[in-house]
């Protein structure tokens, strides 16, 4: 299942099967993860600890500690926190959303990496989609729940 292409701006071949893609000998492992409207493309491999989030360090990127903290559990967790390189597209949302995101990318990357790794990672529920969402505005209301002021006189 794994395919091979060339592409026109790179000589060398790029070897690309799920999740993992090998481009002049470096090997790179993907995950993508959602949360609420956010949306993160994780990108890893070995190399000497930077982590990236839209092409800014990650402490620059999330400014409050919890999401600091939070997004650096799954590599904790895997017990492997200096020695990867970590690059993430991520869009939509707010920055707790985009944490989360990216928190369920990283996890699904580490096990495409290593898969002795998916026991703690789904031991911290960093594989598992939070699938609360925004509730709706309904009609005759002035939000999701909120009603318009009743006035008995």
């Amino acid at each position: 299942m794994a395919e091979t292409t060339t592409t026109p701006a790179a000589t060398k071949p790029v070897v690309a099967t799920r999740g993992k893609t090998i481009v002049g000998g470096k090997t790179w492992f993907w995950g993508t993860g959602r949360r609420k409207k956010s949306i993160a493309r994780v990108r890893i491999t070995v190399g000497d600890g930077k982590f990236t989030v839209n092409d800014r360090e990650v402490d620059d990127f999330f400014k409050e500690t919890k999401d600091r903290h939070y997004v650096r559990s799954p590599l904790i967790a895997a017990n492997i926190a200096g020695n990867m390189d970590i690059h993430v597209n991520v869009q939509g949302g707010g920055y707790s959303g985009q944490a989360g995101a990216l928190v369920q990318g990283l996890g699904r990357a580490l096990t495409l990496y290593d898969e002795n790794l998916r026991a703690g990672q789904k031991a911290g529920g960093f594989l598992t989609r939070d699938s609360r969402m925004k509730e709706r505005k309904k009609y005759g209301q002035r939000g999701a729940r909120r009603r318009f002021q009743f006035s008995k006189r």
